[in-house]
């Protein structure tokens, strides 16, 4: 795991937000009825949550998806996100032990 690259990802409150937001699906719209099978959360959803450009939001969803923090899945002009646990969990283990260890 690339700590450092980790950080930088988390290193923008909005990106730490998002990640919190992904906890639960019910902190969005429900999905239309066409995704409604589908995990994770459409990026236009997430956009609308956090009131920022498409662009930005697709710059900040990146850099989330190179640390690893979510997964993406595009499903014809959608793209779902959803957060990846053991990636999170790997992380806070790794940042855990890099600072607790000598």
């Amino acid at each position: 795991m690339d700590i450092d690259a980790a950080l930088a990802a988390l290193n923008n409150p909005t990106r730490r937000k998002i990640l919190e937001w992904l906890k639960d699906r019910d902190n969005f719209p429900p999905a239309l009825p066409e995704h409604a099978e589908l995990e994770g959360v459409c990026v236009a959803y997430i956009q609308d949550k956090a009131q920022l450009s498409q662009s930005t939001i697709s710059t900040y969803m990146a850099a989330l998806r190179k640390a690893g923090f979510v997964t993406s899945e595009r499903h014809g002009q959608w793209t779902f996100y959803r957060r990846d646990e053991a990636v999170i969990a790997a992380f806070l283990s790794a940042f855990d032990g890099e600072l607790r260890n000598p």
